[in-house]
């Protein structure tokens, strides 16, 4: 027995000591293979999974880096038989691999024949490969590369997709790197996702996946097509591109619900990709307007799933997955993994915070309670109303103004789910409104006023969420949210991490209703969050609207 932070348990769960010296060292060494479950006050459940190895190996991790991780924080003796499971599991992956054969073009290829011979048995894959070559190579229709792996990872032998990509449509792309220079992990991070082929960016709201994403189109110097999530990221995305590479606005396309240009570099929405007429998906044809050599996923863990059907028939262009999280609440992270390619690239937030590249933030829970006549209500509601009953209560408007009012003259931002509420507080606040109505030049107008500092206050639905550049944002109040949801509060806070010119830090507040629905989903919504260090403080309504110090 050691003085470790870490009990391993045999179910493959992971219990972290949160107040153990050690802590914070155990959490970024476990993260690249172990995800968080729950995250209470004293105690985090971490859980490793098959995928999360499969992300480890595909990243350069090994098992013995990740026996060595268990064993080193561990409290007690790390049972053999999960030591076992862990490598055997690592070793599942790239014992299948997809190859481009000099005459048969795209096979599978294995290194263990039994392996090979079990998968060619599975019903999902018989349709997908063509005849043997050898005992250990069989050939696959080219067509059929993205499903393949897709069916691959549901039996347990992800492939290592070696088969290479097209150039695509060379065109020329460079950083202008004049009076900036790319930071050091944005380097690494293109260099890493260049070097594995296609995969997934990691890194913090704030911390510049833009610039990433601007550094890949650099390397691979060809047309890229951008996927992105609504209008006004897009502008910005191109406004990004102009300011930072040698692409003019005339080599920038905009295809949206307005404009359909199809130029060397293309951004379009995921909007507009998933439209569909008459039962037909119209736009998914610019996947082919253009020998694309690079194809950008802006907020992967948003991806449609239209979107991942024609992704499985773009496996041989490069494949760049940009996002904050790879949480996804429909659980399709394996799709990802399969369709845009393993986690390249992965920085930690709370290490992005210590050497300043993004802002460090305090996360408050405040609770409220509900009076009589509302918890009354709350009880009798119908199940499928409680949630927005108590998310939206009027007992939270008080709140919302005191602390509004506490933080007078800063730049903050209201957040919610249900419109109704976001009008009201509106109202009551004298603020600005921008919801899913409000036209795309109308809200653009709004977010350069916020910027400029001519607004101090903007209350926004969902469609801030993301990919909205707000980067003297100090402060954000959620009032309600989208149930559990674990993405949407980091992209929330999220909003608030790009560095200030004051050198301030961040204040996130989430108002919730205590014992009811509210405090159980905000309990789950925090767990990426509670992942990446942040702790949110609890206090009481009550201290607030007291104008008591918090």
């Amino acid at each position: 027995m050691t003085d470790g932070p870490l009990i391993v348990q045999s179910d493959k769960t992971l219990l972290l000591e949160v107040d153990h010296e050690l802590a914070g060292a155990c959490r970024k060494d476990i993260a690249p293979f172990a995800e968080l479950e729950r995250a209470p006050e004293h105690v985090h459940t971490y859980r490793v999974t098959p995928l999360a190895l499969w992300n480890a190996r595909a990243a350069g991790h090994d098992a013995e880096q990740v026996v060595d991780t268990l064993i080193k924080y561990s409290r007690y003796p790390v049972p053999h038989a999960l030591l076992v499971d862990v490598a055997d599991t690592m070793a599942r992956y790239g014992r299948l691999r997809l190859e481009k054969h000099p005459v048969h073009g795209l096979v599978l290829a294995s290194s263990d024949r039994s392996v090979l011979e079990e998968v060619l048995r599975a019903k999902k894959v018989k349709g997908m490969i063509g005849d043997k070559v050898a005992d250990d190579t069989v050939v696959v229709h080219p067509s059929e590369r993205g499903a393949l792996k897709q069916a691959l990872l549901k039996l347990g032998w992800p492939a290592e997709d070696l088969a290479g990509y097209v150039d695509g449509e060379a065109h020329a792309i460079s950083l202008a790197e004049d009076g900036w220079e790319l930071r050091s992990y944005q380097r690494d991070a293109a260099e890493a996702f260049w070097h594995g082929g296609s995969g997934v960016v990691v890194l913090p709201c704030g911390a510049g996946k833009t610039i990433v994403g601007a550094a890949a189109m650099a390397r691979a110097e060809a047309t890229t097509l951008i996927l992105v999530t609504n209008t006004v990221s897009a502008h910005q995305w191109k406004q990004e591109l102009i300011r930072r590479t040698s692409l003019t606005e005339d080599e920038i396309g905009e295809y949206t619900g307005t404009k359909k240009e199809i130029r060397p570099v293309t951004i379009a929405t995921y909007q507009i990709m998933t439209t569909r007429r008459k039962g037909v998906y119209t736009h998914l044809e610019l996947f082919d307007a253009r020998d694309w050599g690079l194809v950008v996923y802006d907020e992967v863990h948003l991806l449609p799933a239209p979107i991942f059907r024609m992704t499985a028939d773009l496996q041989a262009r490069r494949r760049l997955g940009l996002t904050a999280t790879l949480v996804r609440e429909d659980n399709r992270e394996g799709d990802v993994f399969s369709l845009i390619g393993p986690k390249r690239y992965d920085a930690p937030w709370k290490d992005m915070e210590t050497q300043g590249w993004i802002a460090p933030a305090d996360c408050v829970e405040v609770r409220v309670t509900l009076t009589d006549s509302e918890r009354l209500a709350y009880a009798t509601a119908e199940p499928e109303e409680r949630y927005r009953f108590c998310a939206t209560t009027d007992t939270k408007t008080k709140l919302i103004q005191a602390l509004v009012d506490r933080h007078k003259g800063e730049q903050l931002l209201v957040i919610g789910q249900y419109i109704d509420q976001l009008d009201e507080l509106g109202a009551l606040l004298d603020a600005p409104v921008i919801k899913g109505e409000t036209r795309v030049r109308e809200r653009e107008r709004l977010f350069d006023a916020f910027r400029s500092g001519e607004i101090n206050v903007l209350v926004v639905s969902k469609v801030a969420n993301f990919s909205i550049d707000l980067p003297e944002a100090s402060v954000a109040v959620q009032v309600s949210g989208a149930y559990g949801s674990r993405q949407e509060e980091a992209q929330r806070l999220g909003r608030l991490l790009r560095p200030k010119a004051s050198g301030q830090g961040a204040r996130f507040y989430a108002v919730v209703a205590r014992d009811t629905l509210d405090q159980d989903y905000a309990a789950h919504r925090q767990r990426f969050l509670a992942e990446q260090g942040y702790a949110y403080r609890i206090v009481d309504a009550d201290a607030v609207l007291a104008g008591e110090e918090i």
